[in-house]
């Protein structure tokens, strides 16, 4: 695998701990929950019966047109600007094969794993819906390849977020076909006949429209959402002990977080966001040692006094993502579609926008919450604002230089995140020879936001490497118990202690580790209870 793909695959949120062990498709919409199981989580597919029954009623349909002299779209003719060649029926089959070979043409680093996995779920979705015209054995089939963990290898570009992500979607179909290279279950890669062979797998020969359902949707960009959403969710709490960490560790006050100040704007997630902050920060003996009428500080800066009014503006994008994404898993995405009452119809449903546009506002957040966190990183170092810490947190400041250069870090990656806010969807190129004249971009969305979900919860690791230090350096005062059991547990990992320079790289790379596979929130939560 690339050392992108592995970089990135590094970067899950939570533990695999508690994901179901089995997932029923065509019973209702897929939840992120589910998609996360399967993609990550290693859950099988199962498909409910009444999907399949409603599988071969719309294949009937589509074998009923198989031989009919008037051209019907991706069944006896072209695609894209060469729908307008009308293909003999001798033909037709290897219409199908062609077109998935030649739409398999991606290139560059290999995609990760549970991005592969979860654009195959949803491919499977939606061919269990009944809408998109194939054989129950084509279905089960793809359902099998998943199930026993064979992922096709698929690139990083190819796919411009219409007519589906076709390019992702075809090295998938390709491998369906018992051709192109998988990695197996063990990660190791193999021609794709060989891996479907030692699994007890028969390729299958695609006939009439069966190509074309199997690479029309908006699979890949919607798996990545999907993906993004459950990180972010667990990140949005993180943000929350980290902003907690160093509004104690910088003597704020949590008078600000009060129930009451935030109800007079009544947005949500601010309301969720200073909740967080108070149950975090409740009993705070740090807190309570400037707690008296000479404080000569009348309010915070605004890093510390403004956090859950950034992170609650997050979570209610997120929230909204979540119901795009939705309705997103609620779709049958395909072109033309077989309608409940028999048509078979083409549309535009392929089309990425609404996904696109809600990948591009996640990186938006995913960079402010960042460069929030920084800003709170870089009050900890300046002697001039951390009231009566050493400057950069140092032991022997000149001899040491405690955390400077872990700012540096963040420093960089929240430059970098700020580039990737630029949006993918307001972009378009013209393809297909100008039939596909407006195109979302979602896939290259999709792909931004993993970096940048990824980029955040580094970010936020070394602000609570940083605010951990800085609350050991108030001793003899104390910090909270929730606080304090963050400063445990990175301590009982080998990280945060004060004390001469020392490599640094590796505690950074521990607070992250305890960041993504959730050390950090349980922590808190044995002290607080559950945090939202």
């Amino acid at each position: 695998m690339s050392e992108r793909a592995d970089h990135l695959s590094e970067h899950p949120s939570g533990a695999t701990d508690g994901y179901p062990g089995e997932v029923t498709v065509g019973v209702g919409p897929l939840t992120i929950e589910e998609v996360v199981a399967v993609a990550r989580g290693g859950a099988r597919v199962r498909l409910d019966p009444a999907a399949l029954a409603e599988v071969r009623k719309s294949r009937a349909i589509i074998e009923g047109l198989a031989d009919d002299v008037e051209p019907h779209y991706g069944v006896s003719t072209g695609f894209g600007a060469l729908a307008t060649r009308h293909i003999p029926t001798e033909l037709r089959r290897q219409l199908q094969r062609s077109l998935v070979r030649s739409h398999a043409a991606g290139s560059g680093p290999e995609v990760e794993r549970e991005v592969v996995r979860a654009l195959m779920l949803l491919r499977i979705s939606t061919l269990a819906t009944g809408r998109t015209g194939v054989r129950e054995a084509t279905l089960t089939a793809y359902v099998g390849m998943l199930n026993a963990e064979i992922t096709p290898v698929v690139h990083e570009y190819g796919s411009l977020g219409c007519s589906g992500d076709l390019a992702p979607l075809s090295h998938c179909a390709l491998a369906l076909m018992g051709e192109g290279p998988v990695r197996d279950a063990d990660g190791v890669e193999r021609p794709a006949g060989e891996a479907l062979a030692a699994a007890g797998l028969e390729p299958i020969e695609l006939q009439e429209k069966e190509g074309l359902a199997l690479i029309n949707g908006t699979d890949g960009m919607l798996g990545m959402l999907c993906l993004a959403i459950h990180d972010l969710r667990e990140l949005l709490v993180v943000a929350d002990i980290a902003a907690a960490m160093s509004v104690e560790g910088l003597l704020g006050t949590d008078n600000v977080f009060a129930a009451d100040l935030h109800a007079l704007r009544p947005q949500p997630g601010q309301a969720v966001s200073a909740a967080n902050l108070r149950k975090i920060l409740s009993g705070s003996p740090i807190r309570a040692s400037h707690d008296v009428e000479d404080c000569p500080r009348v309010q915070d800066a605004y890093s510390l006094r403004c956090a859950p009014q950034v992170a609650g503006a997050a979570r209610d994008t997120v929230d909204h993502a979540v119901r795009v994404a939705g309705w997103e898993l609620a779709s049958a995405v395909d072109n033309p579609v077989v309608t409940l009452d028999g048509r078979v119809e083409s549309n535009g449903n392929f089309h990425g926008a609404p996904v696109a546009y809600v990948l591009d506002f996640l990186a938006i957040v995913a960079a402010d919450l960042a460069s929030i966190s920084e800003r709170r990183t870089d009050r900890f170092l300046d002697k001039a604002r951390n009231h009566g810490l050493p400057p950069f947190l140092a032991d022997d400041p000149g001899v040491d230089s405690g955390h400077m250069i872990a700012q540096y870090t963040q420093a960089a990656i929240v430059s970098e995140l700020k580039r990737l806010a630029a949006p993918a969807s307001v972009d378009s190129i013209p393809s297909s020879a100008m039939q596909e004249d407006h195109v979302s971009m979602g896939w290259s969305a999709g792909r931004k936001l993993r970096r940048s979900v990824d980029g955040l919860a580094r970010v936020l690791a070394i602000e609570v490497l940083t605010a951990a230090r800085g609350l050991q350096l108030r001793a003899p005062l104390q910090p909270a118990a929730a606080t304090g059991a963050v400063v445990d547990a990175l301590v009982a990992a080998g990280a945060s202690r004060p004390g001469t320079d020392r490599f640094l790289a590796p505690e950074v790379a521990t607070a992250h580790d305890l960041v993504v596979d959730g050390t950090i929130r349980r922590a808190v939560e044995t002290q607080t209870g559950p945090l939202n």
